[in-house]
């Protein structure tokens, strides 16, 4: 059994952040709800959950309005692993002080 733990309040922040990023992005487009659901193959009332920030929308319905608003590029550089600081940062930290040569037996 996993016990739920609470959103933390900076994630909170960013989902509101995105829904109203979404919602304008829809708006300058000069769409409705309706019409971006249509458009994305999800329902009203998901567009109108993932405007308001709702963390239980998919990311395949946000990945659907992103690719009708032109901004699916977006969420591929998400999480861009080459410019991912701290992982590199980690990585270069474990890297061996000195690469040394294996001995072989010299049989090939």
């Amino acid at each position: 059994m996993t016990i739920k733990l609470p959103l933390p309040l900076p994630a909170r922040r960013a989902m509101t952040r995105l829904g109203e990023d979404l919602s304008r992005a829809r708006r300058r487009r000069q769409l409705t709800q309706v019409s971006l659901a249509e458009r994305s193959g999800v329902s009203p009332a998901t567009i109108k959950r993932m405007e308001s920030g709702d963390t239980r929308v998919s990311l395949e319905a946000l990945a659907r309005v992103l690719h009708v608003l032109g901004e699916l590029p977006r969420l591929e550089r998400l999480l861009d692993t080459a410019q991912d600081e701290l992982g590199l940062m980690l990585m270069d930290q474990a890297l061996p002080k000195r690469v040394r040569l294996r001995q072989h037996s010299g049989a090939l």
